[in-house]
């Protein structure tokens, strides 16, 4: 994939995001079931920060279940963000925080603390290139506490036969299979007089490749969420211990 092919996917979701803020959110609403199984990993007090947070419903279900927590989100939408200060403004025992970020430029992890856990729920598929997406989980285990969790979900949509539908072919903007890389795919968005957005589909054995490649570890993988049960890849990753000591 070329440098203009993947700035082209980025732009594409960037507008995805912003023109859709106020619909996309309307569809995302509570917890997901996958959410009850990976709850253990945040202490009962804690820091997280939650990578591409959207309406920030992390927070609400964290407010439900932790007794304190300091929560920070961050996502390239201020039409999402604005939407996740108003539904997060009455939470009891969480502090949230949110803040606009591109998480697709390299160095934004300098701009963000140490937390104990670091969730990017629905994201990494929709970082465009192999190295970009290890480069995107290197950065957010800088902003692990030693011992802290990253915490990643990403879409099965070809596992999915609704999910299957919505997939576009490449012409229709401008592209072929080969201006891609294998995995990738278009998808389509009916809401709002229509629109798409680029993902790619990650299985357990590339999401373990990443954690490798980025020096972290994968300690849990299991599928859960959507009518069937199986729309989302979750992958709890840890530091190695030699991750710091370069």
């Amino acid at each position: 994939m070329t440098e203009a092919t993947r700035q082209k996917l980025l732009a594409l979701n960037r507008e995805f995001y912003e023109r859709f803020a106020a619909s996309f959110s309307g569809t995302r609403f509570g917890s997901q079931p996958g959410w009850d199984r990976i709850i253990p990993y945040f202490p009962p007090r804690c820091a997280v920060l939650d990578l591409g947070c959207g309406n920030g419903r992390l927070a609400r279900f964290l407010d439900e279940r932790l007794e304190q927590a300091r929560y920070v989100g961050v996502d390239a939408s201020e039409g999402l963000l604005a939407i996740a200060r108003a539904q997060t403004a009455g939470l009891q025992r969480v502090r949230a925080e949110f803040f606009p970020m591109d998480l697709s430029q390299e160095g934004w992890h300098r701009r963000l603390g140490r937390f104990d856990v670091v969730t990017a729920l629905a994201v990494l598929h929709h970082i465009p290139g192999y190295h970009a997406r290890v480069q995107f989980v290197r950065e957010a285990a800088r902003c692990m506490h030693p011992e802290g969790a990253l915490i990643l979900s990403t879409w099965r949509f070809t596992h999915n036969p609704r999910m299957r539908r919505k997939i576009l072919p490449w012409s229709v903007m401008g592209l072929s299979e080969a201006d891609v890389e294998p995995g990738d795919y278009l998808l389509d968005w009916k809401k709002d007089g229509g629109g798409m957005r680029y993902a790619h589909e990650l299985d357990a054995g590339e999401v373990a490749e990443l954690a490798r490649d980025a020096g972290l570890r994968v300690v849990e993988q299991f599928a859960a969420d959507g009518r069937e049960g199986d729309l989302s890849l979750y992958s709890v990753l840890q530091q190695n211990a030699s991750l710091f000591r370069k």
